[in-house]
């Protein structure tokens, strides 16, 4: 089963393309240099104005570019770059601005997304498993017959807001190219050509349960803990994302209790995904990644003010001053589910873990596997000290543990069943 996908890559009121050899064009119109906008709700281009524009490879060396598209949206790196595409351009209008859409086979999508989620130098074994993990997330995404429109989901009463964000929210396109869905940044990263040789060798192969293609997801780093799903999304716990320790040591600690987690995430407790070789990490990550190594555990320290200005620029909500944050709820890797703030002139619950991390981040917290201390000096001056462990929601793969785990000589497919206990390789269909 091979089909394309429709790729949203970047919105805009104007974007400015290059087509770097042949295509064939709706408009008829192809120059260097182009520049699409918004006018009078229809596009505007080259002194035409038309509801979409279409542009299709004539030979298959034929690339396009797209500039200022914004990677890392609303985390610490984000930026933006100019980024060079196989396959079709198209633009379209959406919420007033210009739209530009990829469509492309899906293995050759699945190629970009392993460059683009790592540096893609490491092990072929590890590159394997995580194409078959991508192949498998995506697939779970097309075939999934009942869409989710709705990006963000949970509720809102008097004391308590409670939000997942959903990745089946597009109308458009099937998927986007940022964190929210899987990195695509088309061929700009996609240069090993291990890469290719690990989508063709698992060519159709995803990771199914009960006959069914699994929504298999990950994460960068799980902190030596996978998460389980419904402490991320809604209440549902598919039985291939387990709990389990990222080691070799298979038994998992109690996490769910404050003391629990302290003495886990004050620890430094091996695990596949506590490497600090850099000569691993380099091959594993990107260079903005890389702008911050401790994160398998990490502190972050906040004035009172700061946090108060923080959590009040991010919820929307006048807490005032910040007096305590209370862990309410953990999942099983000690990351919080549900956490109490309590300022002086407003107390509220706030839940699920990336709810938490944008809340008391202007980016996001590595993740919500944290342990607080108020600090107060002998001035009177309070402080907030978060002390974390791992990257990202925990849930499934880890990307790093799983790249350990290829330098040090596993299979893809011992990988794959560290991760996904109960799943099987089985070709799509």
């Amino acid at each position: 089963m091979s089909r394309t996908v429709d790729i949203g890559i970047l919105r805009a009121p104007q974007i400015k393309f290059d087509l770097i050899g042949e295509f064939c064009s709706n408009t008829g119109c192809l120059n260097d240099g182009n520049t699409v906008a918004v006018e009078r709700g229809k596009l505007l281009y080259n002194g035409m104005s038309c509801n979409e524009l279409h542009f299709i490879p004539s030979t298959v060396e034929s690339t396009f570019v797209l500039h200022d598209v914004v990677i890392g949206v609303n985390f610490h790196w984000q930026r933006k770059e100019s980024q060079t595409f196989k396959g079709e351009l198209r633009f379209i209008v959406e919420d007033g601005e210009v739209r530009a859409i990829n469509r492309i086979d899906v293995e050759e999508y699945l190629v970009s997304v392993i460059s683009s989620e790592m540096s893609a130098s490491s092990s072929l074994e590890f590159l394997k498993a995580h194409a078959i993990v991508s192949r498998s997330w995506l697939y779970a995404q097309l075939l999934r017959q009942e869409k989710v429109q709705q990006g963000t989901l949970g509720w809102e009463n008097e004391g308590e807001t409670v939000r997942w964000y959903a990745r089946e929210d597009h109308t458009l396109f099937d998927l986007c190219a940022d964190d929210h869905c899987q990195r695509y940044q088309g061929i700009t990263r996609a240069q090993n050509p291990n890469v290719e040789r690990a989508v063709r060798e698992t060519s159709g192969l995803v990771l199914k349960y009960d006959g069914k293609v699994c929504d298999a997801r990950f994460s960068k780093c799980c902190g030596g803990v996978t998460e389980l799903f419904s402490s991320c999304w809604e209440n549902d716990n598919p039985p291939y994302l387990q709990v389990l320790r990222d080691a070799d040591d298979k038994q998992v600690p109690d996490l769910t209790t404050e003391e629990g987690a302290r003495r886990w995430i004050e620890s430094e407790e091996p695990s596949f995904c506590s490497t600090t070789d850099n000569s691993v990490l380099s091959q594993i990550l990107n260079g903005y990644d890389r702008e911050t190594n401790d994160f398998y555990r990490w502190k972050v320290e906040y004035s009172q003010n700061e946090l108060s200005a923080i959590v009040a620029e991010r919820s929307g909500i006048d807490f005032g001053i910040i007096e305590s944050l209370e862990p309410l709820q953990r999942g099983a890797s000690g990351r919080i589910t549900r956490l109490r703030i309590v300022g002086s002139k407003a107390e509220r619950v706030v839940g699920k873990e990336l709810e938490i991390r944008r809340w008391l981040s202007r980016s996001h917290l590595y993740s919500s596997a944290f342990v607080v201390d108020k600090i107060v000096d002998e001035s009177g001056v309070a402080k907030f000290v978060l002390k974390g462990a791992g990257w990202g929601h925990g849930v499934g793969l880890c990307q790093v543990g799983a790249a350990v785990m290829g330098e040090n000589g596993a299979s893809h497919t011992q990988i794959l069943e560290h991760y996904y206990p109960s799943a099987k390789i089985e070709p799509v269909d």
